[in-house]
């Protein structure tokens, strides 16, 4: 990189990412004590791991991994077809098994997919940008989604599915998509929920919905896990009961403590204060990422930050959501934080991206 590159990188998102990851380490090893700190140690190892990456993403030019992108959304495509033919985990077949390392497709493809759709999306508007509101331009990009989507759904994982469509909304609002669709499909979904509640959705999705609107209809079973979580961020207070003297981390009761509902350890363990500052430190980095979206040197650039925050938007609701009651859980981590060798480096891959597309910026354009 060149030093008036380096000089343009907004470097408060990777330091922001980092202080989140290692509020994250300190979380999940005193959730891990009682496994030997195996998940942990894991854990270091894949942070380490993901810097490596995210530097050598950093030297790349990302408007070349754009024209390659359609290579790599083909290659994900496939792996998200084999993954439906591995051995199911936790009833969802949404891993390959390589010994040392569980791969998730559905987590690396959410950014090739992004990068495909940038790619397609500044090919329509390059004669006329309004072009992208013709009705054969917009099915052809609601397909490029929809595959992706699809598969994972059939895995299943809806949380995943859902953080590729709020991706898509991102971009879509960004490339200057008409109103008149936008509330098209509000209507649409408003008028949907109830007919997909009833007809769609599989009996452990609604149940799902079910316990999230009344978790106390079934304490002892569909109902547990949201039921410990929140007397763990109430127990917690002010300032924790301090870390390894959790009473829901550390007698069993919270789970899955480590990814799902790591939050909570957060906030039982390192109280309202700390738990406070990760949503604070989030809200700063999802509005860095946003002024990344705004100061990109091209559409490219744009599209391709607004998708990656949009990931990040969703992710954050979501998981912080699910572990209050606010939301229905879904199983998706909490970026930065939760255990994952896939997700954290996906993240650290955005992150990268985000880095290196406001490298190339020229903030004097901005300046007054």
């Amino acid at each position: 990189m060149r030093k008036r590159e380096l000089k343009n990188i907004e470097w408060s998102i990777g330091i922001i990412a980092i202080i989140l990851c290692i509020i994250g380490l300190v979380a999940l090893f005193s959730a891990t004590q009682e496994a030997n700190y195996d998940e942990f140690n894991k854990q270091c190892v894949w942070l380490i791991v993901s810097i490596i990456i995210a530097i050598m993403i950093m030297m790349l030019d990302y408007e070349a991994m754009v024209k390659m992108s359609p290579i790599f959304y083909g290659a994900f495509i496939l792996l998200l077809v084999a993954v439906l033919f591995t051995k199911p985990v936790n009833g969802a077949t949404s891993w390959f098994d390589i010994g040392f390392f569980s791969l998730q497709p559905a987590e690396f493809a959410k950014i090739f997919v992004i990068l495909f759709f940038t790619h397609v999306t500044t090919k329509i508007q390059e004669r006329d940008k309004r072009s992208i509101n013709k009705p054969i331009s917009l099915l052809i990009l609601l397909a490029i989604f929809a595959v992706p989507v699809v598969l994972i759904i059939k895995q299943p994982d809806y949380g995943t599915a859902a953080a590729f469509l709020v991706a898509m909304i991102f971009i879509l609002i960004t490339a200057g998509i008409d109103k008149k669709y936008i509330i098209g499909t509000m209507i649409i979904v408003v008028i949907s929920i109830p007919i997909i509640y009833h007809f769609v959705l599989p009996d452990h999705a609604r149940k799902r919905i079910d316990i999230f609107l009344n978790p106390e209809s079934d304490p002892r079973g569909a109902g547990y896990n949201i039921i410990q979580s929140k007397l763990a961020i109430g127990a917690g207070g002010l300032t924790g009961m301090g870390i390894l003297k959790g009473n829901q981390t550390q007698l069993g009761f919270l789970y899955p403590k480590t990814t799902d509902f790591i939050f909570a350890v957060i906030g039982e363990e390192m109280g309202f204060l700390v738990a406070g500052t990760v949503i604070i430190l989030y809200v700063i980095f999802l509005t860095k990422c946003l002024y990344v979206a705004k100061t990109a040197k091209d559409e490219a650039g744009s599209l391709i930050a607004s998708g990656i925050t949009g990931i990040f938007v969703f992710h954050m609701l979501e998981n912080i959501g699910m572990v209050m009651g606010l939301l229905p859980i879904t199983g998706v981590p909490l970026p930065f934080i939760s255990y994952g060798g896939s997700s954290l480096i996906t993240n650290f891959i955005c992150i990268a991206l985000l880095l290196n597309i406001s490298g190339k910026r020229q903030k004097t354009i901005f300046v007054k």
